[in-house]
């Protein structure tokens, strides 16, 4: 659904309830109450078969006889009406409707959805809540309680969470900018709020309660774009299996593991919490206070020393950091703390400190440069109500301008004496919690946070490794595998197609017989290992369909048999092809790893990397999301390090983890290129002196058909089918492509080498030189919403950019606003035109109706460039601008 209907649903002048009711049991009875008593200042039309008035509101008997076209409808008849309903909404003119009722079956849900579609009604729903906009008073949603105007917005599938998040948020006096309960997601999905409420200037923070995904594509794409610009906290439902059985049955839709879950909302620079208490202290840290640490390390003030040492406890053990203090911090706080002369982190006053105590060492603390973030601590004291501790925190606080401050929040523990030293914190805006362990969390939240946000925004080291790789000859062994009805490689085939991919596998003889395998084995000389080869079993190391060292030749057929009568009685009904044979490859001192690929539903190829072993699932390995970049595969290699499924063995020498990040760019490649491959299994691979060599390897084929509705990659690749080489007016070549994160460097160079006057056109003012964020912004962009071109070339063994043309598509595809600007002492070379053709040819090739700019009237060369390729030029007298615009599609 495009952006515009949806701001078009959020913002309905008038509202009819169909199925209105005065029988306090009846969904169209509350969601009446609600609408008069929410403040909502249109019309409210009740439909009502039995009753001529609702709740003192004059009814009408159908949904034809209502005096004008209401903006929303809200739905609250039984499941078997509502094709009827929509029918009549849609002959009437109404576009958008809330659907209550639950229990669709899945045929029900398919013919709603058929006749929504037809008659042009938008719908939330169904097994929903409801709406609620308290900004306009609306309460179109059967909710026991009403929402207070805020700056979070609230998304969630399940209405009974809706229901406690409105209530918690009442006791905590949080507001809301919109509070929408999406139910089935059967037309209106979390993707189209996020375009939405990514745009919303009145949402400071937004907050999705999950239970599935359908779309993975358009959710990462959107989830993205919103978390440039602000919060997006999510709780994802389904991390067990019985809880995502649970989940699929609940929403409908297929579940995949909930580690590849964590890589989606990691990916989208999103944070996401465990469950509801983690949400809620989530909000009252990060949503309401949005702003990204500066640094990670924690500094704790407490006047108790164990709850700073529980503190410290859950800090480290959720892979925190405590900040170390200077010397001169020190020898300033070991001034005002009688009882210590070795004063450190956590910096504990002891029990019997006064407020005067308390504040020198919080004015302390606040000066000192190394604190970045600062926890206070408190327990009940007999000398001070914790009121009066708290509100020296806030006047010490406001001696201090806002940006110099580091970041504060307290824990004043306790019930009844804390109640009011936690009030006055929340009045002034300072996070507070009941217990140490609590703050940390909520803490880590922001850490965590900052490390998703930081996969926004770092620049990629450039992989030198991609001569390497030849696809289009991997693609034909893997056609010749296809054309011969082959679904399953072994090492020896598998080979054929991982070579191409600079991948090397150990030298593997195959044998049909024990006979051939004793033969093969003394071509290959001792000791060797002995391998099954059967796609009837996954793992053959747990069935003993893996031998190793083995020395002579009698040895090895007889080892051949016994694997045969083994499988035979284990596995009656298994296809064995034959053995495989490898000489075996010295292993001591080696680091032994795994890597896989599989296909989940609805995301598609996954990444997996962690230890050699048998049995490598979800739980035993890190997940990425392809395509990778080697910045994202070092992230991928300290994502295994933290789960604990690769570990630095005590060895003479440790895996070269650049090169294995360029390995793992390259089978990021490898799922990019190829299609018809469905699962790949790289275990062992031997690490050793830089260089990584496959022991075993399988690959699973499948042709790969494309389905109308779905993409093959959750992310979109790299566009290396828009590379091209162009010829300048000087007669020299050059390369037009999309632009790439490792072109940071070279944006900048670029930058910097236009002249004032040409930033000034470009940008319509004097803006000083871009910093890192702002190019990692401009660089690593979302190629499915928008485009930069730039022409690039070598110059002095270097790439340098010529010239740039960017399009930002808005989600409906019905405008694309370009912008382009050429090198200062690169014009007259035909960089403009070359640049705006290619602008206009990926506009026209992806749908979008028009590309619009605009420029200043004294850019001349920018306003014949584009009258020349067919822009409508009108000027804005008012604004003093040129408008161009070009109809496409």
């Amino acid at each position: 659904m495009s952006v515009k209907r949806i701001s078009q649903f959020f913002n309905p002048k008038s509202v009819a309830v169909i199925g209105a009711s005065n029988s306090p049991n009846r969904a169209g009875f509350v969601v009446m109450r609600n609408l008069l008593q929410g403040g909502f200042k249109g019309p409210i039309m009740p439909v009502s078969l039995n009753h001529s008035a609702v709740h003192g509101v004059l009814a009408y008997p159908s949904i034809a006889a209502l005096p004008k076209v209401p903006d929303l409808a809200v739905i609250c008849t039984n499941k078997n009406t509502l094709i009827n309903i929509i029918n009549e909404l849609g002959e009437l003119g109404c576009k958008h409707a809330v659907v209550i009722a639950a229990g669709l079956n899945v045929d029900q849900k398919h013919a709603l959805k058929e006749a929504a579609a037809e008659a042009n009604v938008s719908l939330l729903g169904p097994n929903c809540l409801g709406l609620l906009i308290p900004h306009i008073g609306l309460n179109a949603s059967f909710s026991h309680t009403v929402a207070s105007p805020g700056k979070l917005a609230f998304v969630s599938q399940s209405a009974a969470v809706c229901s406690t998040i409105l209530d918690w948020a009442k006791n905590k006096e949080i507001g809301f900018s919109y509070f929408v309960s999406v139910g089935d997601c059967l037309d209106i999905d979390f993707d189209e709020l996020l375009d939405f409420l990514g745009r919303d200037a009145k949402t400071k923070a937004i907050l999705l309660y999950i239970d599935n995904i359908e779309d993975i594509r358009s959710f990462i794409s959107a989830a993205r774009a919103a978390a440039f610009s602000k919060p997006v906290i999510a709780i994802k439902t389904g991390k067990t299996s019985a809880g995502a059985l649970a989940a699929e049955i609940h929403t409908g839709g297929k579940q995949s593991s909930d580690a590849v879950y964590d890589a989606l909302f990691q990916r989208a620079g999103m944070l996401r919490v465990n469950d509801l208490r983690e949400l809620f202290a989530a909000t009252q840290t990060l949503a309401m206070h949005p702003k990204l640490l500066k640094v990670e390390q924690l500094t704790i003030l407490t006047n108790g020393g164990g709850p700073g040492v529980m503190a410290v406890d859950t800090l480290l053990q959720s892979s925190g950091k405590l900040a170390e203090l200077s010397d001169e911090t020190r020898a300033a706080l070991n001034k005002v703390i009688p009882q210590s002369e070795m004063t450190s982190n956590p910096v504990d006053i002891f029990g019997d400190s006064a407020p005067r105590r308390y504040q020198q060492a919080l004015e302390i603390l606040l000066q000192a440069k190394e604190v970045k973030n600062l926890l206070i601590i408190h327990t009940p004291s007999a000398l001070a109500p914790s009121e009066d501790y708290a509100e020296i925190i806030v006047e010490t606080l406001e001696k201090i301008p806002k940006m110099a401050r580091p970041y504060v929040m307290t824990n004043f523990m306790g019930e009844d004496a804390a109640y009011a030293a936690r009030k006055v914190c929340t009045n002034n805006a300072i996070p507070t919690y009941r217990t140490p362990e609590g703050a940390v969390g909520a803490f880590m939240h922001l850490v965590s946070y900052r490390r998703n946000q930081k996969h926004l925004t770092q620049t990629p080291e450039s992989n030198t490794d991609d001569a390497k790789i030849n696809k289009d000859a991997a693609r034909s062994v893997v056609s010749e595998f296809l054309a011969e009805e082959q679904s399953y490689l072994s090492t020896h085939e598998a080979s054929q197609i991982l070579t191409h991919y600079g991948i090397d596998c150990i030298q593997t003889e195959v044998a049909y017989t024990p006979t051939e395998a004793k033969e093969q084995a003394i071509e290959l000389g001792f000791p060797v290992a002995l391998k099954l080869i059967s796609p009837s079993i996954p793992s053959k190391s747990e069935v003993g369909g893996v031998v190793l060292n083995l020395n002579d030749a009698q040895e090895v057929e007889q080892t051949a048999f016994a694997m045969l009568l083994r499988i035979k009685n284990t596995y009656p009904d298994a296809h064995i092809e034959g053995f495989s044979l490898q000489k075996m490859a010295p292993r001591a001192g080696a680091n032994e790893l795994r890597i896989a690929i599989k296909t989940e539903p609805n995301f598609g190829p996954v990444i997996l990397l962690g230890e050699a072993g048998t049995g490598l699932e979800f739980a035993q390995a890190a997940v990425a999301l392809p395509p990778l970049n080697m910045n994202l595969a070092k992230y991928l290699i300290a994502a295994a390090h933290d789960k604990g499924v690769l570990k630095d063995r005590v060895l003479p020498e440790k895996v070269d983890k650049y090169r294995l990040c360029a390995l793992l760019t390259r089978i990021s490649q490898l799922v990019i290129d190829q299609p018809d491959i469905t699962s790949v299994e790289l275990n062992p691979i031997l690490a050793s002196n830089g260089q990584f060599l496959v022991l075993d390897a399988t690959i699973g084929l499948s042709r790969y058909k494309a389905k109308a509705n779905r993409k093959r990659l959750c992310i979109r690749p790299y566009p290396i089918e828009l590379v091209k080489e162009v010829t300048l007016k000087n007669n020299t070549q050059a390369q037009l492509r999309p632009i790439k994160p490792e072109d940071e460097q070279a944006h900048l160079e670029f930058d910097q080498s236009l002249s004032k006057e040409d930033r000034y056109k470009r940008f319509f003012g004097e803006l000083p030189q871009f910093n890192h964020d702002q190019l990692a912004k401009m660089t690593q962009i979302d190629y499915d919403r928008e485009m930069a071109f730039i022409v690039s070339q070598e110059q002095n063994g270097s790439a340098c950019t010529l010239g740039v043309s960017r399009v930002l598509m808005d989600p409906d595809k019905l405008d694309a606003e370009f912008a382009i600007v050429v090198r200062s002492d690169c014009q007259g070379l035909g960089l403009g035109t070359i640049l705006m053709n290619a602008a206009i040819e990926h506009c026209k090739n992806q749908g979008v109706k028009q590309i619009s700019g605009i420029t200043l009237p004294e850019n001349t060369g920018m306003i014949e460039l584009a009258r020349k390729l067919g822009f409508k030029i009108t000027r804005d007298f008012e604004e003093g601008s040129i408008n161009m615009v070009l109809k496409l599609n």
